[in-house]
C-alpha cells in the first residue's frame, strides 16, 4: 500500500465520518498541535532509559492522545459513530502522577521557572508548551463545535503534568531551579504580610 493518496494535494483532507475540510480548518489545526505534542513526548521518551519510571506513564499518555485526536477529528454530529472509547476520568491519572511527584519536592509552584537545568527537564517544558498550544487551538474549535469536556480538562492537566515532571527531574538531579519571580498573587500576599507587620514603613 502506498503512503501517498494524492487526495490532499489541493489542500483538503478527510474527517472521521467522511466529510472533507480545508487543511487549515480549526479542527485540523487543533489535531496538528496534538500531533506535535505527541511527537514531543516521543522525543522525551527516546531520551530516557528504556527502564525509566516515566516510560509506562508517557506511553499511556501517547496512546490516550491518539484516542483524543480521533475524537477531535470527529464532528459532534457523528461523534456517536466513533468506536474509540473516551473515558470520563481522563484527568484523574494525570492528577495522581502530579500529586505523587509533588509530595517528594519542596514547594516551588508559586514561581515562574526558567526552562532548562537538565536536558530532560527542558524536554518536559517543550512538551508543556506544546500542550498549551494545543489547548489554545482546542479552545478555538470548542467555540465552533463543542468538544467533550474531558478533552479540554485532559490537555490542561497534561501541561501541569509536564511542568511537574520538569521540576521533578531537577529534583532528582540535585539541580537548583532558576526562578524568575513569584506569581503576582504571591507577591501581593507577601507585600500585604509585610505591610501588616509594619515593615513597609
Amino acid at each position: 500500500m502506498k503512503i501517498y493518496t494524492k487526495n490532499g494535494d489541493r489542500g483538503r483532507t478527510g474527517l472521521h465520518g467522511g466529510s472533507r475540510v480545508d487543511k487549515d480548518d480549526p479542527r485540523i489545526e487543533a489535531n496538528g498541535c496534538l500531533d506535535e505534542l505527541n511527537v514531543a513526548i516521543g522525543l522525551l521518551r527516546a531520551r530516557l532509559n528504556a527502564s525509566h519510571e516515566w516510560q509506562f506513564m508517557l506511553h499511556d499518555v501517547q496512546r490516550t492522545l491518539m484516542v483524543v485526536m480521533s475524537h477531535v477529528a470527529t464532528p459532534s454530529s457523528v461523534r456517536h459513530l466513533n468506536p474509540n472509547v473516551l473515558p470520563d476520568d481522563l484527568s484523574a491519572q494525570c492528577e495522581s502522577w502530579i500529586d505523587a511527584m509533588t509530595l517528594l519536592m519542596a514547594d516551588g509552584e508559586g514561581y515562574f521557572i526558567l526552562p532548562g537545568g537538565t536536558e530532560i527537564s527542558a524536554l518536559c517544558h517543550q512538551a508543556r508548551v506544546a500542550a498549551r498550544r494545543a489547548e489554545r487551538r482546542l479552545c478555538t474549535l470548542n467555540k465552533l463545535d463543542a468538544l467533550p469536556a474531558q478533552i479540554m480538562s485532559y490537555i490542561n492537566r497534561l501541561s501541569d503534568l509536564f511542568f511537574t515532571m520538569a521540576r521533578y527531574d531537577l529534583h532528582l538531579a540535585g539541580a537548583s531551579e532558576e526562578r524568575w519571580q513569584a506569581f503576582g498573587y504571591k507577591r501581593k500576599r507577601r507585600e500585604d504580610v509585610a505591610e501588616n507587620r509594619g515593615e513597609g514603613n
